[in-house]
């Protein structure tokens, strides 16, 4: 699976194939101590393998011309569990507008529209603000993993795992509302 020729656009939020010149900008946001802490360990070479050089899993969040954030959309490849797993991180300045949310939205609409069933989403235990934002679109929390993610120092900590199911929105989960 590829990103989608053509650009996924909603209100706010245009979801696109990454590009050479968004390593720069999403080797910013990574640095950003408030993405960081949960997106660990990037390096430009990494940026450049995980995003730049991956476009059949990687969309790029742009906001009014600017790469804000990123996002993987990693679809299961067995016919029998037609799954999807996301993962997303944004820019500090663009949060607070719910761009996020759209982003979300628009990827799993797309995903739905393309057969997939299931969407799933794993947050830190400790990431709040994320966990009300995916549960704001209608993710469910299925359960905990348990010494799922490994921080720095080595210690384990433990995620959620959220889901979306195309029978709760056929169409993909509504956009956010704005006001």
């Amino acid at each position: 699976m590829t990103a989608p020729a053509v650009p996924l656009v909603g209100p706010l939020v245009t979801l696109r194939a990454p590009r050479p010149e968004d390593r720069d900008p999403l080797m910013a946001i990574l640095a950003e101590p408030e993405v960081a802490v949960w997106w660990v360990g990037y390096t430009p070479e990494r940026v450049q393998r995980e995003f730049i050089d991956a476009p059949e899993t990687a969309r790029i969040i742009e906001v009014e011309g600017e790469c804000a954030g990123a996002m993987y959309v990693l679809r299961g490849e067995d016919p029998e569990y037609p799954t999807t797993v996301m993962h997303i991180f944004l820019g500090t300045r663009f949060r607070g507008r719910r761009i996020g949310e759209e982003a979300l939205a628009l990827a799993i609409a797309q995903e739905f529209a393309d057969g997939i069933t299931r969407v799933t989403l794993d947050p830190n235990v400790g990431n709040a603000g994320a966990i009300r934002s995916y549960e704001r679109l209608g993710f469910r929390t299925i359960g905990v993993l348990r010494d799922y993610q490994v921080r720095p120092g080595g210690h384990l900590e433990d995620a959620l795992f959220m889901d979306l199911t195309r029978s709760d929105f056929p169409d993909g989960p509504p956009l956010p509302s704005r006001g």
